[in-house]
């Protein structure tokens, strides 16, 4: 049983808990793809290439929402699946994700 507590910061609440997120970036021609976001202070981590071409990320995020944009052959793109889309620090369009 998990215990949240009335007040959201117990050891056993929502706000406490990490969920793998499945990111997905269909550019099968691309050479590179890297994920970056709020979640990993934008540092470029490396996406797998997929059989199917597509390429694939699992990170692991906190509850809450979380900016991120793929970058494909040194490009920043938006993802077309993303929740929505945001604006970061320096008012560069982000994609959106929220986890819950």
């Amino acid at each position: 049983m998990k215990v949240i507590h009335k007040n959201g910061g117990g050891r056993y609440s929502a706000h406490n808990s990490i969920k793998p997120m499945s990111f997905y970036c269909a550019t099968p021609d691309a050479k590179s793809v890297f994920i970056t976001g709020d979640f990993n202070h934008w540092t470029p981590v490396a996406m797998t290439r997929r059989p199917d071409g597509c390429w694939y990320a699992q990170i692991s995020l906190c509850h809450g929402h979380h900016q991120y944009r793929f970058v494909v052959d040194g490009q920043p793109m938006l993802d077309p699946s993303a929740s929505g889309v945001g604006h970061d620090e320096q008012g560069n369009e982000v994609s959106l994700v929220a986890v819950s």
